[in-house]
This record gives structure tokens, sequence and C-alpha cells, in this order.
């Protein structure tokens, strides 16, 4: 897929880390044949033991070059293992969260895609059809989401995987689902990634935009997601990181909330990846969503 980069406004083509073994995972016989084990959460295990030895800090320095990281962003220190370089800060003021008390910001570096929530709660994302029941469980009450958006921010490894509150407010329910871990690229688009995976699920309370619904979804290798223990919280607060792996975040949002700003609806409806960074707006509250200017 072509990814929009907003804030430098050029276009180009991802490169997928790891894409020859995906390919072999996800398009060989072979591949599918070994799929269970290879997703399976022992193998993870496995290898989030071995990202977690000093054994694995000599990868570093190949991990950032091969994925073009630049440092400059971040903290200077040295790095006890490949996890905790994963999980590494970014600098002071290198992450500017937008202050308009009205917008609602981007959780994380990533890549935004947006979907339409259909009637009886329907998501078409990449072919497949989900529910919101699918995503989320029976333990909320999803009559408010049809005619709402289903925002996908997806992590690739060499972003900043650690990610915020988009809006301020409390937290009304917190609760993990387990799941698989495939991969949540392109490649395993004929799974549906946002249900099998293991994920987890915040309902949040906002004066000003109402009820959001967050979710961390796991991906392959990705089989830890830290979130922090808070019960108020405020826009731009960091929320929680991901272990080794991209992954992604998707944000449920009730009808008549959400305004997207314009430059992000026109390469969403050319069904176009846009590059975010953390704490960067992406939209602004509001009482009356016209359908048509959003999708």
């Amino acid at each position: 897929m072509q990814v929009f980069n907003r804030s430098k406004k050029t276009y180009y083509e991802e490169v997928q880390y790891g894409g020859g073994f995906l390919k072999k995972l996800y398009g060989t016989k072979f591949g599918r044949l070994v799929m269970p084990v290879v997703l399976s959460r022992p193998v993870s295990k496995i290898g989030r033991i071995y990202t977690d030895t000093f054994l694995s800090k000599h990868s570093i320095s190949s991990f950032i070059e091969k994925n073009h990281i630049d440092m400059s962003e971040y903290e200077d220190r040295k790095y006890k293992n490949l996890n905790d370089f994963f999980t590494r800060r970014v600098r002071e003021g290198q992450r500017i969260v937008d202050a308009d008390e009205r917008s609602v910001v981007s959780p994380a570096d990533s890549k935004l895609s947006v979907y339409l929530i259909e009637e009886k709660e329907r998501i078409q994302i990449k072919g497949n059809e989900y529910t919101v029941h699918s995503l989320v469980g029976d333990k909320v009450d999803l009559s408010d989401y049809s005619g709402g958006l289903c925002l996908v921010f997806r992590l690739s490894v060499d972003d900043y995987h650690r990610y915020c509150f988009p809006v301020s407010g409390r937290v009304k329910r917190n609760y993990s689902i387990k799941g698989r871990l495939h991969t949540v690229c392109d490649i395993s688009e004929q799974y549906k990634v946002y249900q099998e995976n293991s994920r987890k699920v915040m309902v949040m309370d906002s004066e000003q935009s109402g009820e959001m619904i967050m979710i961390e979804v796991g991906a392959l290798m990705v089989g830890r997601i830290i979130n922090h223990d808070v019960s108020d919280f405020t826009k731009g607060q960091e929320k929680g990181y991901f272990r080794l792996g991209g992954s992604t975040i998707v944000l449920l949002v009730p009808k008549d909330t959400l305004m997207l700003d314009d430059d992000i609806v026109v390469h969403v409806k050319q069904h176009m990846e846009v590059k975010l960074r953390y704490g960067e707006r992406i939209g602004s509250f509001c009482h009356a969503v016209d359908r048509q200017n959003v999708l």
C-alpha cells in the first residue's frame, strides 16, 4: 500500500521488515502448515527470551541500519538487549502533543487507515468484514457506534513503540482478550487479524468527545502489551508500549464525534495510509459530522 508522509508531504511504498520470511509463512503450503506453531505463544515466548538477554544487544546496530532509524531522536544511552532498545524513549521535545483542547491526536508513530462503521456495527477492513463486537467482545454497549469511525494506526518495527491517549478523560472499562499473534502487515490480510490476535481493550470517556474505545492489538512476536495502570488521563499522556515487533492500535469512535482533518480525508479516500507521529493532530471534536466529508 502507498503511504502519504504527512510531515514531508511525500509518498512512498513501504518495505516490509522480514518480508521474505512472511511471504513463505503466509504464501506457501508449507508455511501455512507450520503457521499454527509459528504463531503460538510458546514460540513467541522463546523469541522474547532471546530478545530479553544480553546476547541480543549485538543485533541492535544492524537493526538500526536495516530500518534506517534516526537515533538523534532518541535517548543517548546504552541498551541492555534488543527489547530494551525496542522500547526506547524519545528525547524531550521530539514528540509535540497538539495543544488545542478540541483536537484529537494520533496515539503513536504509525500509518493511519480509516473505515466507516456501517449498519449493525460492521466494518470492512482490507477486504475482511468485522463487527465491532468481534473486535471488543460482548462487554460493551455498541449502539452508538453505527455510522461512526474505525481508525487503524499500524506501527512497523522502525516506529517509536510507545503510545499515548488521543484525548483526555477517564477509564470506564479495561480488559484483555486472548488470541493468536498474526503479523499485522498486508501479507496477512486474508486473516481477520484484528479479531484473531491478542488485544487489550479500553473504554474511555471524555467530557468533550464522550465515549471512545481504544484497542492495542498484539502481533507476531508481540505477546506483551504493557499498559500503565491509570484511572484518569490527559491527551498525550503515555498509555503504554509494545515489546518487540510491529503492531496496531484501533480507535473506535461513535457517530457525530470526530471530524478528521481535510488532508487525512483526501488520502484515506484514495485508500492510502497516512504516516503520523505520536501526539500529532488528526482532527477535532464536533457535534455533527457530514458523512460525505469523512469517507
